[in-house]
């Protein structure tokens, strides 16, 4: 009988091309890759890898069993569904993911919610960016991610995966207390062409997504400093070094020396919970997307019309 593991092991063999890539994407190590894909050669009869240069590639055999591996596991995850749909209650363990700014704003209080209302439910959070979770929502790893895209920047999402909208995200311009810009009421992204710019990393969808936007605006971006925290980016503000867009959810405390201020043409991040279509009966699934909605709504009823100027 052929191991479900082992299964699992070869279809992220296909899925990232490459044995380490694999590994990361199982958090194991390359060499216990290799040691189950092995085993399953023994247990098949057939070679399933062959070398490629410094790397493998699959046979003709391991991509038929690559292929039928994916149906399988899409089986196992169905028949998980269907046994927890039919007892009819959230329980067992839920991995849930999520970008930073919704792992600080959003989840505290879902996943106390999550618990009070459904006390036999094990949550666990992963904090991890869109391009992280996504994947891993593919291949398994996640039950449900929370990402989010802008509304001049759609996140690709593969097919398989089922989306809910959970609250639309206001960002405003952040800026020294000292900026000539510092006391108005609204701003317009033109206004800051002379400014630097304090940014996320490069590589980040947000990143790409700043970069698109200013030159949308007409603005060639001056970047100076690159920080993936949204406080770090407020600290380097407090000290005069930049601007930044700060959005709200998850803000806190406005530092000393730091302002905010809405921007005219509302910038706004979309951000919805995301699962897959095989898991879509299950009650946990239903429970924490329901969860995450409620909070949301309430995140969002005390953030509207409030940019939060100190």
């Amino acid at each position: 009988m052929l191991n479900l593991d082992r299964l699992r092991t070869l279809y992220a063999v296909a899925r990232h091309g490459s044995v380490s890539a694999a590994a990361d994407g199982l958090h194991v190590t390359t060499s216990a890759v290799s040691q189950q894909l092995a085993k399953l050669e023994r247990e098949t009869g057939q070679q399933l890898l062959a070398k490629n240069g410094r790397g493998v590639r699959l046979t003709d055999a391991g991509r038929l069993l690559a292929d039928h591996a994916s149906r399988i596991l899409s089986q196992v995850e169905l028949a998980q569904a269907d046994l927890e749909a039919q007892r009819g209650q959230a329980v067992g363990e839920l991995v849930l993911g999520a970008f930073p700014t919704a792992a600080r704003g959003l989840f505290p209080t879902a996943l106390a919610r999550l618990r009070e209302e459904h006390p036999q439910l094990r949550a666990h959070l992963r904090e991890m960016e869109p391009d992280e979770s996504i994947p891993a929502v593919v291949r398994g790893d996640v039950d449900l991610a929370v990402v989010l895209d802008w509304y001049n920047k759609p996140l690709p999402v593969p097919e398989g995966l089922v989306k809910a909208p959970l609250l639309d995200d206001v960002a405003d311009v952040a800026m020294p207390a000292s900026h000539p810009l510092a006391d108005r009421s609204v701003v317009d992204l033109e206004e800051f062409a002379g400014d630097e710019w304090v940014s996320w990393p490069k590589g980040e969808f947000c990143h790409d997504w700043l970069m698109l936007t200013l030159r949308g605006a007409g603005i060639e971006p001056r970047i100076c400093h690159m920080a993936e925290e949204h406080h770090t980016q407020l600290a380097l503000i407090a000290a005069g070094l930049g601007v930044a867009v700060a959005p709200r959810l998850g803000r806190g405390p406005i530092p000393s020396g730091v302002r905010v201020v809405p921007v005219r043409h509302t910038m706004r991040r979309h951000i919805y919970a995301a699962w897959r279509a095989d898991a879509d009966r299950r009650p946990s699934i239903r429970a924490a997307v329901e969860v995450l909605r409620a909070t949301a709504v309430e995140l969002g009823a005390a953030e509207e019309g409030e940019p939060g100027p100190s």
